[in-house]
């Protein structure tokens, strides 16, 4: 008889993370899969992405609303508290024998939440991380809720077992955004400008920053800084939008009305997957705070500008250059990342701490033979 094993995805982002991971899920005969598609997947001013996981054809068994018009930090809360309500309804409907979560986004938590009180194990992907702010707390949370840990490094997984958790229930895999990146097929260069609007004969940058929740109130004041600092780079840049955290409606204000006659700022509620990273690829610099310039862009040797706190604390490679919410700081930093041929060389060398893009068939290894029961659900402190 097959387990059914149960994924909850949220955002563009942990699905582009873990979609290869599912493929490989889905391909073991020993396991039916099913998906939990919540909050930003549903909204239609976040690209409506549901619609990306539909056309790759996965199983998707609930679909729980959670998202309300306000940019709080209560609303934050709020959201978490309709995800628990609605994950444990679907939960208890499609009764999986193991839930997956990944990272550290509140649906995330709430779905560890519902599956822990459901007595259903719970595997946890890219925990053992620091990046600064609530994100911790939420990520560390998540792992103490969790019975199975697929860590990204060996530094993630030490963090696990410092944090109590069983080293026989640890499996450092990688991280599993670089599965697609080693397998897909980009769009080729020409027609990714035309969709792009692009120059094709000029670099671009890639932007994206999401808000910090102890910083909401300066949200806005950031994006202004970092857009004044990419405006007086003289830089094409391809923008997406921020995530639904509080402070991020506010940020896509500013970038809205960057963007509107802009010809050098071209910003898009998601770019799918594939055109995702496509444009990784190609771009020049990537610029921002998104999890996505630490972990994934060292696979195609982009440099990096991280702007602000957000990722701090986390372990990055040489392609990442750190600033703060400064526009001077932020505009030499692009321009470097441009034109500084020992910056650009140290980038396209630079080794990935984050794996080597199997991690999918490691996970699915084990989530086909773990041996399920109470003495899984049963965890005690390691020391």
């Amino acid at each position: 008889m097959k387990r059914r094993v149960a994924y909850v995805t949220g955002t563009r982002a942990d699905y582009g993370l873990f979609s290869e991971a599912l493929k490989r899920i889905r391909e073991r005969p020993e396991i039916e899969l099913s998906l939990i598609v919540t909050a930003m997947h549903l909204e239609s001013q976040f690209g409506l992405t549901v619609r990306d996981i539909e056309s790759d054809g996965m199983p998707i068994d609930a679909r729980v609303p959670t998202l309300s018009s306000g940019d709080t930090g209560g609303d934050q809360a709020r959201a978490i508290g309709k995800a628990i309500l609605g994950i444990t309804d679907a939960l208890e409907r499609i009764r999986p024998e193991v839930v997956i979560v990944l990272g550290d986004r509140g649906e995330m938590l709430a779905g560890a939440i519902a599956a822990a009180h459901l007595n259903i194990p719970v595997a946890h992907v890219h925990g053992g991380e620091v990046s600064g702010t609530v994100d911790d707390l939420v990520r560390h949370a998540i792992s103490k809720l969790s019975h199975l840990h697929f860590p990204a490094t060996d530094e993630a997984a030490d963090r696990l077992r410092k944090l109590g958790e069983q080293p026989d229930r640890i499996w450092v895999v990688g991280a599993t955004g670089l599965d697609y990146l080693r397998r897909f097929e980009p769009i080729p260069d020409a027609e990714l400008a035309a969709e792009l609007n692009l120059d094709p004969g000029k670099p671009f940058v890639l932007f994206t920053q999401h808000p910090v929740t102890v910083e909401m109130a300066g949200a806005a004041a950031q994006m202004e800084t970092s857009l004044g600092a990419l405006a007086d780079a003289g830089v094409q840049v391809v923008a997406t939008y921020p995530n639904a955290d509080a402070g991020g409606k506010a940020m896509i204000e500013v970038l809205d009305r960057w963007a509107a006659g802009s010809r050098w700022l071209h910003v898009f509620p998601s770019l799918g997957q594939r055109r995702y990273a496509s444009v990784l690829r190609r771009a020049a610099a990537v610029a921002g705070n998104s999890s996505s310039g630490i972990i994934e862009a060292p696979f195609f040797g982009v440099p990096v500008i991280n702007i602000g706190s957000r990722q701090a604390g986390r372990l990055r490679a040489e392609n990442v250059v750190d600033v703060g919410y400064d526009r001077q700081e932020i505009r030499a930093a692009v321009a470097a990342a441009l034109s500084d041929e020992v910056l650009i060389a140290r980038a396209r060398a630079c080794h990935n701490p984050y794996g080597d893009g199997h991690a999918g068939e490691k996970i699915a290894e084990v989530l086909a033979n773990i041996e399920l029961g109470p003495a899984l659900l049963t965890k005690r402190m390691s020391y």
